[in-house]
């Protein structure tokens, strides 16, 4: 129930941005900050293109799809990802 609330709160406020296109517009903001992208193949949330689209704006940041899973970062195919990219850079 808490993470629904959380969600809920998050796509009622639109996610926080001021205009849908903020990330992206304003991606040379964090253009020197290392990153990774985690994105599921089957993804049908959020579509691949936006993460693609991202990752050329933010040149230090590492794309990674996930071939087997979707939006969920509770698929274990998603949370491996994301541990090994916070293993990534706790090891730097």
């Amino acid at each position: 129930l808490a993470f629904a609330r959380i969600e809920n709160h998050y796509f009622v406020n639109g996610g926080f941005f001021e205009v849908e296109d903020q990330l992206l517009r304003d991606a040379h903001r964090i253009a020197d900050i290392p990153g990774v992208i985690v994105h599921g193949r089957y993804d049908v949330v959020c579509p691949m293109a936006n993460a693609w689209d991202l990752h050329k704006a933010w040149p230090k940041a590492e794309l990674v799809v996930t071939p087997a899973s979707g939006h969920s970062a509770f698929e274990a195919e998603n949370t491996d990802a994301l541990l090994a990219a916070t293993e990534k850079f706790a090891a730097a």
